[in-house]
């Protein structure tokens, strides 16, 4: 009798590292070969393993049956196995597991490479059949990691708003990433999709977890998640498909989302969640129960991810599914980079044997890897293990980043406290020094998180509240004669002008900081959630890209517009030197070679004087501005030009030309402005 399944608290002892004979060589899963197909599961403490062979995906399906039941062999490394001589591509699989116990459980295959409708069962795939027409020649773009910026999405919200332009049977799905000129209502006039993208100039796009999860029912297209839930980590998600039911649609529909996006010069980014699954009743658990989880000493489950099943990554056998299972989407699906959700959770052994198998690949140092250096709480782990949260960040491959909370909350206020206010909205004298510590990506020595390259520079993400939303309550949220909803829906007037003034500011920090920076999609035009910290269940309609509001939100999409241009055009910010230079009250000024920040978060207007920049560079061992051509007058002070004024409402026409005649730059209240300085050829 097949058994309702309850995670083990007895039993295995929860501090034995490996109790279980390893299977380190074996391809697990079901692998189709040019003699036929071949299964394996490692199930070391079975009793006996089962396959079933099914013709659908459901027993709910018209047309399911059991095809064929196989005893599998029981192998030396914990393996049991089964081939047979033909293929056996578009076939569904479960197991059964039994034990001395008497217990028996029926299982997907956790190492499935696909899977039918929700995920309840694993499909046979022969890989190349999946490919969409021209994959062979999909290239990664080759965009320098000091040229990348990054624009956080969720694959339905990308298209689900019903103003976006894209065809019906696209809506929320992978298929509309392949829609290249969509706009607004379909009228031509403002770009959506693809086409917005191109247009605000980013060069990465993350998705936040597009593998199977388990929260939604896919047969119904009204569910929404964020999808932090992994299910089957190696089977892209089905509701993102336009067939759930057919394992092999949902796999060619990602690998064409993938192609269209590299096709349009971005790369991919996909977010992981390798800490935690959706449920403790997983098939690793099934499968060989006590092994994949972490346990306390009283047999309870670990809960540091605030799910209640911590994975044990640092297990010899989680280990090897983690760097397969990254490894396979980066050469199967050709992804470009992995964020990985909670990494604080994750051992550092772990996080470096990942580098280092992506580096093995074709291209594969171009890879982008970083993740969250903290965890929901503590977590019990095996003796020895050193966790990538920020105390093991000194352990890890430099060429892994993570992101910078310290930079997040100066620029803000503290992420969990909505009244809280940071260095643009309110609070500039007590976060001015971490201003100018974060534009130098934190490289001072007290400070220091690692190279430029490792420090993820944003302000907004899908977790907590928007951009638009921190600065609306923590500006005005506890003055009761203001409508935060009509500061939510950024309606004319003073209030709703000053938070324009504040995203400004913090935008104007992360694209001209030291590292990689990063951003919501819809932060670049105000996104509200309307006060919602937490929408990962909210709907589709809290959390999808309003291209109506990104239209209407002109002004500010052009000056995120202007920035990334401009960071483009000059790679040196990413890890050049961020020289911060004394500037009166809590004005923050800073220089990167031929550029110049000015910052004034205050209501009065302020000026610098010329020659506190230009001592930034005294020695000119850091100057490789041009000489003055020969015959003209090389003694005359270089000459600085605005080149962003967030004031303006052009950004990239500044309302400020130059330096005034007394050789002071001026620094308008509540402002941000960028400088170029070109030698003055006295003509």
């Amino acid at each position: 009798m097949i058994q309702a399944f309850e995670p083990l608290s007895e039993g295995m002892e929860p501090g034995v590292a490996e109790p279980f004979p390893l299977c380190l060589e074996r391809q697990l899963g079901a692998e189709v070969t040019e003699s036929g197909t071949q299964f394996a599961l490692w199930a070391p403490s079975a009793k006996a393993v089962t396959l079933r062979l099914f013709t659908c995906g459901s027993q709910q399906q018209t047309g399911d049956r059991l095809i064929e039941s196989v005893a599998m062999q029981l192998q030396d490394d914990g393996a049991w196995t089964a081939a047979f001589d033909r293929n056996l591509d578009g076939v569904y699989y479960d197991f059964i597991v039994d034990f001395a116990d008497g217990a028996s459980f029926r299982s997907a295959d956790p190492w499935a490479r696909a899977a039918g409708i929700n995920g309840r069962r694993s499909m046979v795939v022969d890989l190349p059949r999946t490919d969409p027409e021209g994959w062979a020649g999909d290239e990664r773009p080759h965009t320098p990691l000091s040229e990348t910026m990054v624009w956080e999405a969720h694959v339905g919200s990308f298209s689900n708003n019903p103003h976006g332009g894209f065809p019906k049977e696209h809506q929320g799905k992978f298929l509309a990433f392949t829609d290249t000129q969509t706009s607004l209502d379909g009228d031509g006039t403002f770009p959506t999709g693809i086409a917005y993208l191109k247009r605000l100039g980013v060069t990465a796009v993350q998705l936040l977890p597009f593998y199977d999860y388990g929260s939604v029912d896919e047969s119904d297209a009204r569910q929404f998640n964020w999808g932090y839930d992994p299910l089957n980590y190696n089977v892209p998600e089905g509701s993102f498909s336009t067939d759930p039911y057919d394992g092999a649609v949902r796999i060619t529909e990602c690998k064409r989302m993938i192609q269209a996006l590299h096709a349009a010069g971005f790369k991919v980014i996909m977010d992981v969640v390798y800490n935690h699954m959706y449920s403790a009743d997983n098939w690793f658990e099934r499968t060989v129960p006590g092994y994949f989880m972490r346990r306390n000493e009283d047999g309870t489950l670990s809960n540091g991810s605030g799910c209640g099943d911590d994975m044990a990554t640092e297990r010899e056998m989680f280990r090897r599914f983690i760097v397969e299972s990254v490894t396979y989407w980066a050469r199967e699906y050709h992804i470009d980079g992995f964020r990985f959700d909670l990494m604080g959770l994750i051992d550092v052994t772990t996080m470096n044997a990942i580098r280092a198998s992506l580096d093995a690949l074709p291209g594969g140092r171009e890879i982008i890897m970083y993740g969250e250096p903290w965890a929901a709480a503590s977590t019990t782990t095996l003796a020895g293990t050193d966790l990538a949260d920020k105390q093991g960040l000194r352990l890890l491959d430099p060429r892994i980043g993570h992101f910078c909370d310290r930079t997040r909350d100066a620029i803000k206020g503290h992420v969990f406290y909505s009244e809280l206010k940071g260095y643009v909205n309110g609070d500039a004298h007590t976060n001015k020094p971490l201003i100018e510590l974060a534009a130098d990506a934190w490289r001072a020595p007290e400070t220091n998180e690692g190279n430029a390259g490792q420090i993820v520079q944003y302000v907004s993400a899908h977790d907590d509240l928007t951009l638009w939303d921190k600065l609306s309550m923590s500006m005005f949220g506890a003055d009761n004669a203001v409508n935060l909803q009509a500061l939510y829906e950024a309606e004319p007037g003073e209030q709703t002008e000053r938070v324009l003034e504040a995203n400004k500011l913090a935008a104007g920090i992360i694209y001209t900081a030291a590292g990689l920076p990063f951003m919501l999609s819809g932060e670049e035009f105000g996104k509200t959630k309307h006060g919602n910290d937490n929408s990962f269940d909210s709907g589709k309609e809290v959390n999808q890209i309003d291209w109506v509001r990104a239209a209407r939100m002109g002004n500010l999409l052009d000056f995120y517009r202007t920035l990334i241009a401009l960071r483009r055009a000059n790679p040196d910010w990413f890890s050049a030197e961020h020289i911060a230079v004394e500037a009166p009250g809590d004005t923050v000024a800073y220089r990167v070679h031929d550029t110049a920040v000015l910052i004034n978060p205050g209501h009065d207007d302020a000026a610098l004087d010329a020659r506190a920049l230009e001592q930034a560079y005294a020695d000119d061992a850091h100057d490789d501005l041009p000489a003055a051509p020969a015959g003209t007058q090389s003694a005359q002070p270089p000459a600085w030009t605005c080149v962003l004024d967030s004031t303006s409402a052009e950004p990239a026409r500044p309302t400020l030309a130059a330096v005034r005649p007394d050789g002071v730059f001026p620094m308008p209240a509540r402002t941000l402005t960028i400088w170029k300085r070109t030698p003055n050829t006295g003509a």
